[in-house]
């Protein structure tokens, strides 16, 4: 079994709802995909004792993974997980666990320096993957009115996305994220329960890093990826990506004669009160899940 040093910087959202959805047991080879801090792999891996290949496209999650996981059969990809994806199938490798857990890390939220935070001014950067080129800055001071448009309303469900791309056009260049913050709440006067820029800040961070056109595109790889009654688990965090999981399940499960996958999850889990209670960034987050037949 790998040798694991506790790691209190991330808290694994629906840790129950993946362990007892997914059912890990001796022996099961497990592939992580967003592996981050090692939150969710950690738990799994006491419960299947075999080898793991833990997937992150951040290099500082690969380092922590590197010190939390000392073993010869836990193996870490500093990739994207559509590059990692496609390696793996080129490899013929299969998995009887996959679990993507999508969307942002606390860790990066809480860096002010990673520019993904509303509340923490810093550079407009954004990226998953810090060795890509473009960053939220460029993409913002660089697209068209039209383009900034779609992206606010497809990514963000912007109702406001007109103004936005407007008043974004006309305070460039923007490189901070207070900035970008201020210039939203210019387009929602008044009192709002949430900031206004939270849409914004989504849909800007969906398209540097290509996370809804990544997740349709391996979808696919994954499910060649699972050995026969292998289980695929996916936690999405707002309802263009759970929307994308769901779509993808309906197309290919279910009692038709040539359905790949049966649904576990008829309907995605939430989670519980008690979670939400210690860890409310997890109000948001939904697991669909599905086994190979």
């Amino acid at each position: 079994m790998p040798k694991q040093k506790q790691n209190n910087e991330h808290v694994p959202v629906l840790l129950k709802e993946v362990l007892d959805t997914l059912k890990p047991e001796i022996g099961d080879e497990y592939l992580d995909l967003t592996a981050g801090y090692g939150g969710h792999a950690s738990e799994i891996l006491k419960l299947t004792e075999a080898p793991a290949t833990l997937v992150d496209r951040d290099i500082n999650a690969i380092n922590a993974l590197q010190e939390a996981f000392n073993s010869d059969e836990v193996s870490l990809m500093n990739q994207d997980f559509l590059s990692a994806s496609t390696a793996l199938v080129e490899h013929q490798k299969s998995y009887d666990i996959i679990l993507a857990d999508l969307g942002v890390s606390s860790p990066h939220l809480d860096l002010a320096d990673r520019g993904f935070s509303i509340n923490k001014d810093g550079p407009l950067d954004m990226r998953m993957d810090q060795s890509q080129e473009t960053t939220a800055a460029d993409l913002l001071n660089t697209a068209d009115e039209s383009e900034l448009i779609r992206i606010l309303r497809e990514y963000g469900e912007e109702p406001k996305a007109k103004r936005i791309a407007k008043l974004i056009i006309e305070n460039r260049p923007l490189e901070r994220t207070h900035q970008l913050a201020a210039i939203v709440k210019q387009a929602w006067p008044g009192y709002s329960r949430s900031h206004p820029a939270t849409r914004t800040f989504q849909a800007i961070r969906i398209a540097v890093n290509d996370e809804l056109g990544q997740l349709e595109r391996a979808l696919p790889l994954w499910v060649q990826l699972l050995k026969p009654n292998g289980r695929l688990g996916v936690i999405s965090f707002h309802s263009l990506e759970d929307a994308v999981v769901k779509r993808f399940f309906k197309e290919h499960g279910g009692n038709r004669y040539d359905a790949k996958l049966s649904i576990v999850t008829p309907r995605p889990l939430s989670a519980s009160a008690d979670e939400l209670v210690t860890n409310p960034r997890a109000r948001s987050a939904k697991l669909r899940a599905a086994s190979l037949q």
